[in-house]
């Protein structure tokens, strides 16, 4: 029997501190005041006997406990979300919506081409499409703010809880304008490469350990002049007004490279190849036009391997 004392705001002020990892975000967003937040956590962990949160230098992380109870109360959360949006659905004759989060990649690849297969099948329903990290997206996808996530395959660490359904591989490449300097050189780009600015993938970003183990594989520790970022339009708009080097997942910039507008330097990335797929919930049955929606996913990842 579900204890009578666990409330509503219990759930949802643990699933938010979770995931902010902060208590005064938490209570931003939750617009109440971090006392509250405090206090509604202390109730929680009175209720289970045991501690969901611990402090963590200056700031909290979640405990061992807490994130066995996190899968749960996220799971109740998104089963109430998705109650609460069929009876509108059945109020106004409007379809469930489906929250997709895609990476960068992904997005710029494989959904244009996915949502023009699902349009095709009038399911009228209403899509959100969130683009981010991987790590973030899996986030919102534990809590239950999205049904499914297209992205790389997580660590095992990170995977507890989900499914995957691998759909292609990709690598990154080394992208810069036309006419760069180094696409002329003699000498191996990655003797030059300490010489121009380099875009380089965010430290949360999934695809980063790769790039880092690769360039030290290859002779390059350090860069002394980078920028993270995981913004494609800023990517693109920097390399056409400069020299610099963007390493990146090949399908954000494949049109680019096809369409002549930027190129790819001559090094060979396929040591930093890795799956590409849909992530879900193991706890999550998905609705008719969700699957429907990973469907066209399936197709439109399967034209783009074939090319």
């Amino acid at each position: 029997m579900i204890d009578s004392r666990i409330k509503f705001r219990h759930l949802q002020t643990f699933v938010e501190v979770a995931r902010q990892k902060s208590v005064m975000k938490a209570a931003g967003l939750l617009r109440v005041s971090q006392p509250a937040v405090t206090k509604t956590i202390r109730e929680l962990e009175e209720v289970l006997g045991v501690d969901v949160f611990e402090r963590d230098g200056r700031g909290i992380k979640i405990t061992r406990y807490g994130e066995v109870f996190l899968k749960h109360a996220g799971a109740a959360l998104a089963a109430l979300r998705h109650g609460l949006d069929s009876v509108t659905q059945e109020r106004v004759g409007d379809a469930p919506p489906i929250r997709i989060g895609a990476l960068p990649t992904v997005s710029t690849r494989v959904m244009p081409r996915a949502m023009e297969l699902f349009l095709k099948e009038n399911t009228w329903s209403r899509i959100k499409i969130v683009t981010g990290e991987n790590a973030v997206l899996l986030e919102q996808l534990r809590v239950g703010d999205l049904d499914v996530v297209v992205g790389r395959l997580a660590g095992a660490e990170k995977m507890a809880g989900f499914s995957f359904e691998h759909l292609y591989s990709e690598q990154v490449v080394f992208a810069v304008r036309v006419g760069h300097p180094l696409l002329k050189a003699k000498q191996s780009p990655f003797a030059a490469l300490g010489d121009y600015t380099v875009l380089m993938p965010t430290r949360a970003s999934i695809i980063r350990p790769f790039v880092e183990s690769f360039l030290i594989a290859n002779g390059v520790p350090n860069l002394p002049n980078q920028i993270e970022t995981v913004s494609d339009s800023f990517g693109r708009a920097f390399l056409r007004s400069s020299d610099a080097i963007w390493i990146i997942s090949t399908g954000v910039v494949a049109a680019d490279i096809e369409d002549g507008i930027l190129a790819a330097l001559p090094i060979d990335t396929s040591e930093t190849k890795g799956p590409v797929g849909l992530t879900m919930r193991t706890d999550a049955l998905p609705s008719l036009p969700l699957s429907i929606l990973m469907q066209t996913v399936r197709e439109a990842a399967r034209e783009i391997s074939a090319k």
